[in-house]
């Protein structure tokens, strides 16, 4: 608990000082680890970069913190099922599919989502 309120603080003073945007970046990065673990448990060996980058880009700003937040307490349920939805989200797909068609087929390992 101490050191969730130690990242929130930051977060809070790091968005104070200087707009948000060192704070956005902060969350950013801790939901993409946590996206990407809850990925790979469901794709394992899996190179999910692509995917978890557009898992983020597609979530809200309160969103992201949700799941950054996980990276500190721990993924539950309710982590799982929010980038889920995330992911199958039409904006979400469609960049999912336009990075992996690049990338390598995820196409069709996606559609058990």
């Amino acid at each position: 608990m101490r050191v969730l309120l130690f990242v929130l603080g930051l977060l809070t003073l790091t968005a104070c000082a200087d707009g948000g945007a060192d704070a956005d970046q902060l969350a950013r990065e801790a939901a993409k680890g946590v996206v990407n673990n809850v990925l790979a448990a469901r794709f394992p060996g899996a190179d999910l970069s692509n995917v978890t980058d557009c898992v983020i880009d597609n979530a809200t700003g309160p969103e992201v913190i949700q799941i950054a937040q996980a990276a500190v307490v721990g993924t539950t349920a309710q982590t799982t099922e929010l980038v889920l939805g995330i992911a199958q989200r039409p904006e979400t797909v469609q960049c999912i599919a336009e990075k992996t068609l690049t990338a390598g087929n995820l196409i069709g390992a996606l559609g058990g989502l």
